[in-house]
């Protein structure tokens, strides 16, 4: 709630103090109707006044006799009409109402900052979980202090209703009052009618010479016609007093409804709209601090991480320095499969030149031999050219 609606709520409370400090007084108006003949001289006076108003020759003054004291009243009446017609208006019980489910929206799970996100959030791009809460408070901050400021309307405009249901019942009271006024002087005229006007006049009918008897006739029937238009006026007088007199503990009703309402708008203003703001702010710090302390707990695990693996690498790099440095420039096994691989070079070399030794012993004494064969067949050859080889008298005979 913002600091204006605030201090215009704390302003508005001695308002409320005063009206539902007030009590109002129970709705139980003198239901008797006095006669003219039992009132006293105040108000036989005021009865005889109205009594005056009435012109039987008028039947408009018929009509419209206790009309004038209904006047002030629709004056009131259409005062606070119109009063309701040019503002707007919407329930105080629906701000409420709007301002608990607001309340009441707004989700606790959100809080879980170790939430993970599904993968539709994440599809979809949503914030993490202690983000979204953070913007869902904002927003239920300001649908907040949007309801308050509409409920604080509400309670003027009902303070402004209580006082003017004030007026309207006094206005309704006078008017109740005023048709007992009324109904008393058109009895008494009625009264007055059958018990010496319309007996006159009768008499005026029956003394009237036979030309004139007819005229006289059709007035006796107007003033008897124009007694039970008023004997009418004054039965719908009655059922207008009885309308009103039920009307007065309405006005009351609706009045004690109206201040049972503001106290209640008051008290939500002043009371629970600061304690709903106290605990929604406590539970975005409570929030922000397990967010703190899970960062701290994130860092002293990775500490401990590194220690523990720096440890780790330095243990295996120990062991591998430390052996590399026990180790000879050679290793003894090296040196071994060296002399080993050394031996069987030259054994395999001494093998090699042995068997190339021989092998050119064999070619030697193969190329003594092919030589001889070549000597032998080259004197063979010798000997046939001069005839006395051994092919002598082979020769073929001639023909």
């Amino acid at each position: 709630m913002s600091d204006t609606t605030r201090r215009k709520a704390q302003e508005t409370l001695a308002m409320v103090e005063e009206v539902t400090g007030t009590i109002l007084p129970d709705p139980n108006p003198a239901t008797a109707i006095v006669p003219l003949d039992q009132a006293d001289a105040g108000l036989g006076a005021e009865i005889t006044r109205r009594m005056a108003e009435l012109d039987m020759s008028d039947t408009n003054s018929i009509v419209s006799f206790g009309s004038r004291a209904q006047a002030e009243l629709q004056t009131i009446s259409q005062a606070m009409l119109t009063d309701v017609r040019n503002k707007d208006v919407g329930p105080a019980g629906d701000s409420l109402r709007n301002i608990v489910s607001t309340i009441r929206g707004f989700s606790v799970s959100e809080l879980d900052v170790r939430r993970e996100r599904s993968w539709w959030e994440k599809l979809l791009g949503r914030a993490a979980p202690f983000a979204q809460f953070t913007a869902r408070f904002e927003k239920v901050q300001s649908q907040i202090d949007k309801v308050t400021e509409d409920l604080l309307g509400h309670e003027h405009k009902l303070l402004k209703d209580i006082k003017s249901l004030d007026m309207l019942y006094d206005k309704t009271l006078a008017f109740y009052d005023e048709l007992a006024l009324y109904i008393a002087a058109g009895e008494a005229k009625i009264a007055e009618l059958d018990s010496t006007t319309i007996p006159a006049k009768e008499a005026q009918v029956q003394a009237a010479p036979e030309n004139d008897q007819v005229i006289k006739a059709q007035e006796l029937r107007d003033l008897r016609a124009a007694r039970d238009d008023l004997e009418r006026r004054v039965h719908d007088l009655k059922l207008t007093r009885q309308v009103t007199m039920q009307s007065l503990p309405s006005i009351r009703l609706v009045q004690e409804n109206d201040k049972s309402l503001v106290t209640k708008i008051n008290s939500t203003l002043v009371n629970t709209v600061p304690l709903w703001e106290t605990q929604l702010a406590q539970a975005v710090t409570i929030q922000r601090s397990a967010e703190a302390a899970r960062a701290v707990r994130d860092a002293n695990d990775l500490t401990n991480e590194l220690l523990t693996a720096n440890a780790k690498n330095l243990r295996d790099s120990n062991k591998i320095i430390r052996e590399e440095m026990e180790r000879g420039v050679f290793d003894i096994e090296a040196v071994k499969q060296a002399n080993a691989d050394l031996i069987a070079t030259i054994n395999e070399s001494l093998q090699i030149a042995d068997e190339g030794k021989a092998r050119r012993a064999a070619a030697e004494a193969e190329l003594k031999k092919m030589e001889a064969e070549l000597r032998d067949t080259l004197a063979s050859a010798k000997a046939r050219k001069t005839g006395l080889g051994d092919t002598a008298g082979t020769a073929v005979p001639r023909a």
